[in-house]
């Protein structure tokens, strides 16, 4: 931003310089040439041809510097076969006129015949009357005086200029560190996060810079949230693998004579939660490119045709909307459904009823609702049902990770899961709400 600040400043003021210049310079120029050309008519109003055919004036002109040799200050009248008729200043030289032409208006030029005295000279074509000769009546002045007056205006000018680039260089600088203050204080508040003093920037900062403050303390709590996550992940495998592992300790304490059975079965086990923990903390990473998106009915029947090989016995059903699509892995909507129904199917009494997109005229949210037709849960107990290892019904497999895990994975994306009581079956109703995606 300085450097950006000082290069703009010095174009400018280099652009504005320059034409100060100009005009300033061409203005003493212009006075000069003025005085010129007065000296030069009042020549001319003084002029008159006398009796032998030269020139001679009728008046003395006014400036005493006409009088004084090499004073700066000369004229001289030409005409062609006649000899020249200089002023007195000019002694014994002669100034070098471009009288070849007939100019009735003046015309100003420079010129440098005197060798180390520059010259301003105006000329001017006049026929005086009584003479049919083209007179060439010219005033020469040093330019010592007009190039020390421009000297002098260059030299304000450059002082000025430059007194005034260093104070719009260092207001641009005070400016610039002044107005990144702000940043340099959330630096110093992302420090302090670091060294542990401090959760969150919380310092009142310019509206400016508030809305970087809310994205980084979002970016805190998502970081956060994600951290919370990686130690439930943890826990839930801890937990789902603890019980095969006491199977298998057990087992080999007493000898048993299904060892190897024994150690094979549980091993499947454990690997199961392993890849099913694995594949779950891959869903976290799924949901950060909020590009997933998974059709309900589908995933739904694909569910279904795998839970009937396990329970040929359960009759299932399903109405609503087959089209709903929601925002959502399918693999991770496969593991939500397929907990939901597989319970149903399992502590049900042969009835699992699915309505897809039951509430329809929500335009962000998709609810699909899971009925079975069993004992259902009284209320004190449907919260519990959440916890990791809980289970209600301990006579059937199973390791108490189900809803746990149908929880957690639906509010990573978003979702939620709750517990009622089905109208029309009477037993168990799961409320599942997970984001629509977009379109559907």
């Amino acid at each position: 931003m300085l450097l950006i600040a000082v290069a703009w400043i010095s174009v400018l003021l280099l652009g504005g310089g320059f034409a100060l210049d100009r005009t300033m310079t061409g203005l003493a120029t212009s006075n000069f040439d003025k005085q010129l050309d007065y000296m030069l008519t009042a020549m001319v109003g003084s002029a008159e041809i006398g009796p032998d055919g030269e020139v001679f004036f009728n008046r003395a002109l006014g400036d005493q510097r006409f009088l004084e040799p090499n004073s700066g200050l000369y004229w001289q009248i030409s005409g062609k076969g006649h000899e020249d008729f200089p002023s007195r200043s000019l002694w014994d030289r002669t100034l070098k006129l471009r009288g070849d032409h007939f100019d009735g208006t003046p015309h100003v030029y420079d010129s440098e015949q005197f060798g180390d005295e520059r010259l301003r000279i105006i000329e001017r074509s006049v026929i005086l009357p009584g003479s049919p000769i083209n007179w060439q009546f010219a005033v020469a002045a040093s330019r010592s005086d007009l190039d020390a007056q421009i000297r002098r205006i260059r030299a304000i000018l450059i002082w000025s200029f430059v007194v005034l680039a260093l104070g719009l260089i260092a207001m641009a600088a005070l400016q610039t560190y002044y107005g990144l203050g702000p940043l340099r204080r959330v630096r110093r508040a992302i420090a302090d996060m670091r060294e542990g003093q401090a959760r969150r920037v919380d310092e009142p900062l310019p509206l400016e810079v508030q809305p970087l403050v809310e994205e980084i303390n979002a970016l805190l709590a998502h970081s956060e949230r994600q951290a919370e996550e990686a130690r439930t992940h943890a826990g839930n495998l801890a937990h789902a693998l603890k019980t095969p592992l006491t199977v298998v300790m057990n087992a080999a304490t007493a000898k048993a004579d299904d060892l190897s059975d024994t150690v094979i079965r549980e091993a499947a086990v454990m690997r199961r939660q392993v890849d099913h923990h694995l594949a779950r903390a891959r869903a976290v990473g799924r949901r950060a490119t909020g590009l997933s998106r998974a059709s309900v009915g589908e995933s739904a029947e694909a569910v279904e045709r795998a839970v009937v090989r396990l329970y040929p016995h359960v009759r299932f059903d399903m109405d609503g909307n087959r089209e709903a699509s929601v925002a959502i892995e399918r693999q991770d909507l496969d593991e939500i459904l397929g907990n939901l129904i597989e319970n149903a199917a399992k502590y049900g009494g042969g009835s699992v009823f699915v309505t897809i997109d039951a509430v329809p005229d929500d335009p962000k949210t998709c609810e699909i609702w899971i009925e079975d037709d069993g004992m259902g849960i009284p209320d004190e107990a449907r919260d519990k049902l959440f916890a990791r290892g809980a289970r209600l019904d301990t006579g059937k497999p199973g390791t108490g990770l189900g809803l746990a895990i149908v929880r957690d994975v639906a509010e990573l994306y978003g979702g939620s899961i709750t517990l009622g009581e089905s109208e029309d079956l009477g037993g168990l109703m799961a409320v599942l709400r997970l984001p629509r995606s977009a379109g559907k």
